[in-house]
């Protein structure tokens, strides 16, 4: 069965983005083999908002060889969005109901891994949900003080259990979980 994983980054004391929806802290670098990641997945799971902002994002002509076709390889990738929004896209499927059963029947189907790429607002009902199979949080080297947290409103613990971790020339210390089931 596919997996579904959040694959993040997340600041030291525990935020997602900034204040003001700012990600510009996040660092990606070649010895974290981003590529393997996105070779190991098929599909994008994204919340509206998210999608409507990365989900057909161009890079401008100023950006690197490497940093287009990174954004090439995402967009080759079948994508979901979850929205309350009823929408027809060409890119994209919507999906705005039984949210558990239709992931279940997406997991079902052959393919590869699942990234669930977010927003916070669809990256925490997974987390309420139970619906995360893998968390991996990389970790960089800064606080910001203030912003989205990755965990809000947790309804009950997370209990995770600890199966790989990746330390990164630039300080980013990747770590790699997945759920215990109780």
């Amino acid at each position: 069965m596919r997996k579904i994983i959040l694959d993040l980054a997340v600041s030291l004391d525990g935020f997602i983005e900034g204040p003001n929806g700012e990600i510009d802290w996040c660092i990606l670098d070649d010895d974290m083999n981003f590529d393997s990641f996105l070779a190991s997945i098929d599909t994008l799971f994204y919340g509206r908002v998210s999608y409507d902002t990365w989900g057909n994002f161009q890079p401008d002509d100023k950006a690197s060889k490497p940093e287009r076709e990174l954004w090439q390889t995402v967009h080759s990738k079948k994508k979901y969005v979850f929205s309350s929004q009823h929408r027809h896209d060409n890119k994209a499927t919507f999906i705005h109901t039984d949210i558990a059963d239709k992931v279940a029947e997406i997991k079902n189907e052959t393919g590869k891994d699942i990234w669930l790429y977010g927003g916070a607002s669809l990256i925490k009902t997974f987390i309420q949900s139970g619906l995360i199979d893998r968390y991996q949080l990389s970790v960089h080297p800064i606080a910001l003080g203030n912003g989205k947290p990755l965990f809000e409103d947790l309804k009950q613990r997370l209990h995770l259990k600890l199966v790989k971790t990746n330390v990164f020339q630039s300080g980013v210390v990747q770590l790699i979980y997945e759920p215990i089931k109780e």
